[in-house]
């Protein structure tokens, strides 16, 4: 399931006005056309290779067990690598940085291909390849997430966050349909299609003409404003950076530098009030969406249900969430941000509830479809804002410690879904959901963010 960035009541006067001067703007820029290609290419050779990945290994004969340990740890070297990757990518070799992670990523998964078509590859092979291609991936999208900040206008980011939001979601209802079509021919053939899908991607990034540098001025700045002053009315937070020659930073240790320069985005978010809150709602929704997912497989295969019903439950659910992407813009600049941000909160509590009782694949489809059609509403807003409101020097860092949460979310929530089913039902992971959605809720409400450029 994709992930979500949300906000707060702060804004009402930025987010929203942002918005509605998008939808009078000409065609988009060369390079942010060339960035979303780039994006989209990823995405669906991801997600074709991704859903036959299991079906490949437990046709070479390996266990359910297997299949999840592979999972898991190619999960966990993601998570654990993105904080490292992001540090380079903030320090000026953005470009460089996704260049080759995507040239790598598409060696690797042409291995992939290569051991899967000649028969029984070894296990060890099999999982170093993927595990480079993780590595890769999380170094790639690492540094990927500065990158809009710095192609695109500010007063553009809405439209183009939607348009990458859109990307992803398309790619969740072709891509799963495209891998099994291609496995069905070959099981090697989803994972050429990967390998293509990195190298669109590697081509479209070279191609890119902007300066995906934050600048110089931006890499002097101080890790914060000096005593008494409020940051710069911009919105951006001063970023740590290579140390003037008279700077006392110059006289610490290596150690003590790379441990400060590695917790710079986790500085800024544990000092921003409203990164603060993309990270808390984010973390959240996004558990809470894989706990219901993995509860609706344990009653429809209580059921008896095959595969086939969770296809669909995912294919409705990609669709639905790309028909929210490609309208959020509009929908933000009517209902207003702060607004939407509380409504669909709300919302989400009584569709968790519904799923306790859902009965039979089309129910939990149109459920998660009505999920995913309001949550890219809310992070198309959340994203636009915590780009403006993270220094180019620090798009990277910030973005990998807010994707770190979301993805040990992410890989917590099937373990507390299992356990939930396990001990009170295979409605219960839907019950706890609700009761947590009814919390974030309640705190949404609630808390109250300083406008964009006020002092935190």
């Amino acid at each position: 399931m994709a992930a979500c960035f949300v906000t707060s009541g702060a804004l009402v006067g930025s987010a929203t006005a942002a918005v509605g001067k998008t939808a009078v703007r000409g065609p988009l820029p060369r390079d942010v056309r060339l960035f979303w290609c780039a994006s989209a290419a990823d995405a669906l050779g991801s997600q074709a290779s991704g859903v036959v990945l299991p079906l490949l290994l437990l046709g070479l004969g390996y266990s359910a067990a297997t299949v999840g340990l592979v999972a898991g740890v190619s999960t966990a070297a993601g998570l654990l690598l993105a904080p490292l990757a992001a540090v380079p990518a903030d320090r000026g070799a953005r470009k460089t940085v996704m260049l080759w992670s995507a040239m790598v990523s598409a060696l690797a998964m042409g291995g992939v291909a290569v051991a899967a078509a000649a028969g029984r590859p070894p296990l060890t092979l099999l999982l170093g390849a993927v595990l480079v291609e993780r590595f890769s991936t999380a170094v790639y999208e690492a540094a990927a997430a500065g990158t809009v900040a710095l192609i695109a206008p500010p007063a553009d980011s809405p439209r183009v966050v939607a348009g990458l939001t859109a990307a992803d979601q398309g790619a969740l209802v072709v891509g799963p349909a495209l891998g099994g079509a291609l496995y069905q021919a070959s099981r090697a053939l989803p994972f050429v299609a990967d390998a293509l899908s990195y190298t669109v991607a590697a081509v479209c990034v070279g191609a890119l003409k902007s300066d995906l540098r934050p600048g110089e001025q931006a890499l002097r700045e101080t890790p914060g404003p000096p005593p008494g002053k409020a940051p710069q009315a911009s919105g951006h937070a001063a970023s740590p950076a290579a140390p003037s020659p008279a700077d006392p930073r110059r006289s610490r240790p290596r150690g003590a530098a790379l441990r400060a320069e590695l917790g710079a985005g986790l500085a800024l978010v544990r000092t921003s009030p409203f990164l603060r809150l993309v990270l808390i709602w984010t973390a959240t929704v996004n558990g809470v969406i894989v706990a219901l997912y993995y509860g609706a497989v344990f009653t429809l295969q209580k059921s008896g249900d095959g595969g086939t019903p969770m296809g669909l439950v995912l294919a409705l659910s990609g669709a639905a969430g790309l028909v929210g992407s490609l309208a959020a813009p509009r929908v933000v600049g009517r209902i207003g941000a702060a607004r939407l941000l509380v409504t669909v909160s709300w919302l989400l509590v009584p569709l968790a509830a519904a799923l306790a009782s859902a009965e039979g694949p089309w129910a939990y489809g149109a459920l998660f479809g009505v999920f995913c059609l309001l949550m890219p509403l809310v992070t198309v807003v959340l994203q636009s804002r915590a780009i403006q409101e993270t220094p180019p020097a620090l798009q990277a860092r910030t973005g990998a410690v807010l994707a770190t949460a979301v993805g040990g979310s992410a890989a917590l929530a099937p373990v507390l879904a299992g356990v939930c089913a396990a001990r009170a039902g295979t409605a219960a992971p839907a019950v706890a959901s609700a009761a947590v959605l009814t919390l974030l809720a309640c705190w949404t409400t609630y808390v109250r963010i300083p406008a964009r450029g006020a002092a935190v």
